[in-house]
């Protein structure tokens, strides 16, 4: 299969300076891929390339995050409606009309929001790694859940510690076995870290998991979108997740009786880094079915 080229540019958005990943052909179906904590669309690299041949990918980089600007907070909400507008922008800027979105990590909850409100430009979705059922959170949300039930400098303390270059290397490799972690470049936390070792961006970082409590009152909505829209849904999942394991992955069958699920052993959460070659087949084929 021909590898296509990704196309790097900037482009003024919605009054933001967003860094866009692109490739494949501008008339072909559409796949907008939407990135987590504490990545950017950097970790798209293999992937758009790999679809580019059928259709048009794109991923770009979050305010705050990767080579976008960090507007002033004074000004920018830099939580989960402020990134939902940035994405509406940015799909009205390159005239989409219609298109898949994937969706993992905070750009679950960022697209999800966005699908609501646009239901009818949602062709298909894929979702890696993105919980929305409070009652099958993983056994890391405890660190967060203990700030939300106390909000003391004591608790608030761990949040902090995570945002730093160690923290960030344990979310990369910190789940999976060493074999496993092997296959993780660690310019994911080398090339990221000093991106953000910034005043606001570390306070935006702490600041979106302070805002994860307020978030849950979005989970209901999520689910009633997904059960009244029943969208053509992917779910290719890292089981080694401990904010997300596989009964979150499971629990989407609730309100998607239909969508098909796959469990890829021993990963975790950064699948593509790690089991590239057992997703890609698995996307093309439903991409091939749902996207034309």
């Amino acid at each position: 299969m021909k590898q296509h080229s990704i196309v790097h540019r900037y482009a003024e958005i919605g009054g933001h300076n967003l860094f866009i990943r692109e490739a494949g052909p501008e008339n072909a179906p559409a796949l907008l891929l939407l990135h987590g904590y504490p990545c950017s669309s950097f970790q798209f690299r293999r992937l758009m390339p790999a679809l580019a041949d059928r259709w048009r990918t794109i991923a770009f980089d979050w305010p705050g995050f990767g080579y976008s600007d960090t507007p002033d907070p004074a000004g920018f909400g830099y939580d989960f409606d402020a990134y939902a507008e940035v994405l509406a922008d940015v799909t009205d800027t390159l005239d989409l009309e219609r298109y898949a979105v994937w969706l993992h990590d905070y750009g679950s909850q960022i697209g999800l929001r966005h699908a609501a409100a646009h239901p009818k430009r949602i062709a298909a979705l894929v979702i890696q790694n993105g919980d929305i059922y409070e009652d099958v959170l993983g056994p890391k949300y405890e660190t967060i859940k203990a700030w939300w039930a106390d909000k003391s400098d004591k608790k608030h303390r761990p949040l902090e510690q995570a945002v730093s270059e160690d923290g960030f290397r344990e979310e990369f490799v910190g789940e999976v076995s060493r074999e496993i972690a092997g296959r993780v470049p660690p310019d994911l936390w080398k090339l990221h870290w000093p991106l953000m070792d910034t005043p606001v961006r570390k306070a935006v970082s702490i600041g979106l998991m302070e805002k994860l409590e307020q978030n849950l009152e979005w989970f209901p909505r999520y689910q009633s979108y997904l059960r009244e829209h029943q969208p053509a849904t992917l779910i290719v999942w890292g089981p080694e997740d401990g904010y997300m394991p596989a009964e979150a992955a499971r629990a989407y069958h609730r309100d998607l009786p239909e969508a098909e699920l796959h469990l890829i052993e021993h990963a975790g959460h950064w699948l593509l880094e790690t089991h590239f070659e057992q997703a890609l087949p698995l996307v093309r084929d439903f991409l091939a079915r749902t996207l034309r």
